[in-house]
């Protein structure tokens, strides 16, 4: 079976040319505010606090900054790209159109992850502009960068197939993600943890993700690097899986 490459291109450029549009929102806005984040934990508190693995606070918090913002964005940006055709009613359009349902899921999953990586990008400049952030494995980093971005642009496909508003749209990102994620050593390492407030994070699956592109960029890391990708893998599989199995039953796309 072909696949109409044609069709998949014409939305991805067509959710870019979205996100320019909104480029406060889109790109503006998430470095900001990862920018303040590392101005307020990386040199305000990261100054107190002592380096890890001979890596500087402020530098150490930049891979967990990327991560969170790469999660979020290609979240957000798969979740409402396909949300808003189904609140407005044009999802007909696309379906009229000559192309799958796997087709257009592609087209909304690469430009949410190309928007993701972009910001990322961006945030590691001006990181770079604030501090030393060497990068000794750029390979992996990239690697892992575009698993975590197709991962999350997947499962923010699944979110704005299934919800019906928009507090559900917000209800992931909201009071799962955001939580996961300060939680899931962003801001510290491990070892800073007692160790009764080790295991909740070790159970936590951003965890390994942060310390795997921390790992990537520092050649260091509290766990095995190799089980971050192993993590990374499973969830891209799992969400795969559940999106397939959404697309073949057609649910909120052909209601």
């Amino acid at each position: 079976m072909s696949v109409n490459w044609i069709g998949i291109r014409s939305i991805f450029l067509k959710e870019i040319g979205r996100s320019k549009d909104v480029a406060i929102q889109a790109f503006v806005s998430p470095v900001l505010s990862t920018v303040l984040y590392f101005l307020v934990f990386g040199t305000a508190i990261g100054n107190r606090l002592p380096d890890h693995f001979g890596v500087p606070y402020s530098a150490f918090i930049v891979p967990g900054l990327i991560l969170m913002a790469l999660l979020m964005n290609s979240l957000m940006a798969a979740s409402s790209g396909i949300y808003f055709p189904r609140f407005i009613g044009t999802m007909s359009d696309l379906l009229s159109a000559p192309l799958s349902l796997f087709e257009i899921t592609c087209g909304f999953a690469l430009a949410a992850a190309a928007r993701a990586i972009a910001i990322g990008a961006t945030i590691f400049l001006v990181a770079s502009l604030l501090t030393t952030v060497p990068v000794v494995h750029p390979v992996l980093a990239l690697i892992l960068s575009v698993l975590i971005t197709f991962s999350f642009a997947t499962l923010g496909l699944i979110l704005g197939i299934w919800a019906k508003d928009f507090e559900q749209l917000s209800l992931v990102p909201t009071l799962i993600l955001t939580p996961l994620s300060f939680l899931g050593g962003i801001f510290y390492s491990i070892e800073m943890l007692p160790g009764a407030c080790r295991t909740p994070t070790l159970l936590n699956p951003i965890y390994y993700l942060v310390d795997g592109l921390r790992f990537s960029f520092f050649g260091v890391s509290d766990t095995n690097p190799w089980l971050s990708f192993g993590v990374a893998f499973a969830f891209l599989a799992f969400c795969l899986f559940f999106l397939s199995l959404l697309l073949r039953k057609g649910y909120g796309m052909r209601q």
